[in-house]
């Protein structure tokens, strides 16, 4: 069941994957504080309120569950998608002379990793590699943001905001109702337990609401002005920003669907650039 699961979400793709130990324990973190949260929802929050209110215990559950399930797979998949690599050391003078440049006509070469350079590709030295449209290296996806996985990115952030806002909406319910019952719809734990978890999950879900909103947010604003993080700090601006649509378009996929929400659909792009020197 699980190596099945596992070709679902990859098509059966070779996983991509980067050795890097800063990046594989901010990993962990974020698996485990969605993990923690989870707990927190199911188990001091929403089971122990199934006989008192059964309807607004099994929908809340369904849907953070859901949401968590969403956020984990794009995180799963932003990590081991690969982003839009260049491979190593294929400048090579067969390859140039391959490539029937007219005069005039530069190509780049990558000093650090000897690979034919696209424009706006860009070199990241935690990847070691060149990465096409490269936005910027997440250590909490242990991988680039780049043309191949911005998608996964960004889906992720999005689906982190919602179960952060919605813990943190049940937070302010539970304990409200707990107050107002002196804690006898929360028997599962001694209320200064209890008490506990539910601030701790306020920090936590307050915390990461606003880094993801504001990520989102930035992300979102990239693509439509089709404009990559390190072309901003850089100020390339060099092409064209294009149509908005038609950038949101060239991310998430051609036609706009349920599959533009879903981490396990890889979206048929209809690219804005072209790259002339395809490997």
């Amino acid at each position: 069941m699980k190596l099945r699961f596992l070709h679902f979400l990859t098509q059966g793709r070779e996983l991509w994957f980067v050795k890097d130990v800063c990046g594989m324990v901010c990993v962990g973190i974020t698996w485990g504080l969605v993990l923690y949260a989870q707990f927190v929802v199911c188990f001091v929050m929403l089971l122990p309120s199934m006989d008192v209110n059964p309807g607004y215990a099994l929908l809340n559950l369904f849907l953070f569950n859901t949401l968590a399930f969403l956020a984990l797979a794009s995180h799963f998949k932003s990590m081991t998608t690969d982003p839009g690599t260049i491979p190593r050391n294929n400048a090579t003078k067969e390859k140039l002379e391959s490539l029937n440049l007219q005069p005039g006509e530069i190509v780049y070469k990558c000093a650090k990793c000897y690979s034919i350079k696209p424009d706006r590709a860009h070199h990241c030295s935690v990847c070691k590699r060149c990465i096409k449209k490269m936005d910027h290296h997440c250590p909490w996806i242990n991988n680039c943001v780049g043309e191949a996985n911005q998608k996964y990115f960004v889906l992720f952030t999005f689906y982190i905001a919602s179960i952060s806002l919605h813990a943190l909406i049940m937070v302010v319910s539970h304990f409200l109702r707990c107050l107002g019952s002196q804690w006898q719809d929360c028997q599962a734990y001694a209320p200064p337990t209890t008490i506990v978890f539910l601030v701790t999950l306020s920090f936590e879900g307050l915390l990461f609401l606003l880094f993801t909103l504001i990520m989102f947010g930035t992300q979102m604003h990239s693509i439509c002005y089709n404009e990559t993080g390190i072309e901003q700090l850089k100020n390339e601006k060099h092409w064209g920003k294009g149509d908005k649509w038609l950038n949101v378009k060239s991310v998430f996929g051609d036609k706009f669907s349920i599959d533009w929400f879903l981490p396990c659909s890889e979206p048929t792009m209809a690219k804005t650039d072209v790259y002339d020197y395809i490997v």
